[in-house]
This record gives structure tokens, sequence and C-alpha cells, in this order.
């Protein structure tokens, strides 16, 4: 290779290289770029729109969302959006939570069902002053589920064997690579009885309901929201926009209010590959994510 060979070889290196940075460099700023931002209408007294519109994995957003608006002294009130068919035990409970500690810190909060608010999706709105329904919305499924899926069978056909060395017989338990053994059944079976026993006394207090009645109430079996309603599962009827006047009226708002939320702001990652991103984040929370224990509605 003559000198200018090189010479021409290297600043061509060079630039692939630097292009390679580039790309990179975009690529880490747009999908890490997770900047907010507050949309506000109206001009009276503000109340703030949280919305839960998926499965619920992970309590980490709508846990920031409560904080942020119960620390806001500008927000007078906080309209709860469920659209859920709920999820995990523990995302469930921590958002309850966060619900009820925002309703007992003196800030109204009401919930507002849409078409599914079922299982964990109800357990959260426990925590509100508040829970409307439309006559239609899906609601209830007061329960436990814990599914296990078996592959021995398959892998024994294909020739695919497994060794676990385990410390303990419970240690595997729910394991893919074997049937279950009646000890691994009585075994989640206690663990699904106490984390039903916390949901229905969690709905007997907040309802105010006898613990006897609740216990009927809650065999899996789904409500629509008017008969929520008549068992006392629900406050009232009604839609989002009743909702709000709900809101309003429980913080002495006069007039129409002002509404904000957080709006997640559009980012090139998401114009170029949003769908993409959605995909592998569904996949990432089914295969990694997935709850032991859901407060989760069976749908077919």
């Amino acid at each position: 290779m003559t000198k200018t060979s090189k010479w021409v070889f290297g600043i061509i290196t060079a630039i692939v290289l630097a292009f390679v940075v580039m790309i990179f460099s975009v690529m880490f700023y747009v999908f890490n770029d997770d900047e907010n931002e507050d949309v506000v209408t109206g001009s009276n007294g503000t109340i703030a729109l949280i919305e839960l519109k998926e499965p619920i994995v992970s309590s980490e957003n709508t846990v920031r969302l409560f904080k942020k608006y119960r620390e806001n002294s500008s927000v007078k009130a906080i309209v709860f959006r469920v659209e859920s068919p709920g999820g995990g035990v523990a995302a469930s409970q921590e958002i309850y939570e966060e619900v009820k500690k925002t309703r007992d810190s003196g800030k109204p909060v009401v919930v507002s069902m849409g078409a599914m608010a079922a299982s964990g999706g109800y357990y959260v709105a426990c925590g509100a002053d508040k829970i409307v329904a439309n006559p239609g919305t899906i609601t209830g499924s007061i329960g436990v589920i814990s599914q296990f899926m078996h592959f021995n069978q398959l892998l024994d056909k294909i020739g695919v064997t497994s060794t676990t060395i385990k410390s303990g017989k419970l240690k595997d338990a729910g394991s893919p690579m074997r049937a279950a053994t009646e000890d691994d059944k009585k075994y989640f079976q206690e663990m699904i009885d106490d984390v039903y026993e916390q949901f229905i006394t969690v709905v007997s207090n907040e309802r105010k309901l006898p613990l006897d009645v609740v216990r009927k109430l809650a065999d899996g079996r789904v409500y629509t929201g008017k008969k929520a309603y008549e068992v006392g599962l629900i406050d009232t009827l009604g839609t989002y926009e009743d909702a709000i006047g709900i809101a309003a009226a429980m913080a002495d708002i006069t007039g129409t209010p002002a509404t904000i939320r957080e709006k997640k702001k559009e980012k090139l990652s998401d114009i170029l590959f949003g769908n993409v991103k959605n995909e592998v984040a569904g996949l990432k929370n089914e295969l990694l994510n997935h709850p032991l224990l859901q407060y989760s509605i069976t749908q077919p």
C-alpha cells in the first residue's frame, strides 16, 4: 500500500468512526431523553389528572405522579383515571398506598373508572375518597391468581433434559421444567390465600362493608359498574367529566376547574422507532417483569 493510499484509508476510517460515534451519541440522547411537561387548561382552581391505562407491572410512574401533585400546593384535587385489568400484587399495593396517602393528606382523590378497572385496577381505586364508574364499566374480579407454564412433556419429546440442584424441596416450585407436586400446590395456595385476605381486608375497610359480605363478593367474578354500585363497591355512576366535577366540589372550586396533566414529550426515538420500542418493552415486561402473584383478571 502506497503512502497516499494509507493516508486516504486513514481519513476514511476516521470518518467512519466519527459517524459511528455520532450515531451512538444521538441514539443515547433520543432514547434517554425522559423530560416531561405539564399541560394546563382552564383558569379556576386546579385539578390534576393522573391516568393508569395499562396492566399494572410497575408502580414507579404512578407513585411519582401522585407524590408530585400531592406536594404541589396549587393542585387542589386529583382525578385518577383507571383503565386496567390489574397486574402485580406488590405494584398494585404500592399504588393503593400512595393514593391513600394523598387522600389522608387532605387532598381529595376521585377515581374515574374507564371500560375496565378490575382486580388490581379495583384495588388501587380503593384508596380514593370517591369511586366513579360508568354503568357498563367492568370492575370487581377481587381475587388473586398465579399461573405457571410447564414445558417438561414437550422437552421430553424432543430429547431435552435438565438437572436442578437445590437447597430445599420448594426452591424450584413453579419451575417450567417439571410438573407441580402436591407440596408445590399447597405452598402456592397458602401464599395466594394470604394475599387474598389482604385484598378483601382492604376492600372491607375502605368500602365500610362487613368482611363476610366482601368475601361473598370476592369470588373472582366481575361486575358491571351498575351492579358494583348496587353492592357498594363504588360510590356513584358517572363519566370522566362527572368525576372532575365531583373533585371540584370536594375541593370547593367554583366554576369550571383548570386541569393539569403530565404529557410526555414526543421524542425522535418515538417517531422513528415507536413500534419497535413498544414491542421490546412489552416483551421485556412479559418475560422479566411478570409478577408471580397477580391481582389480575383472566381475559379470553
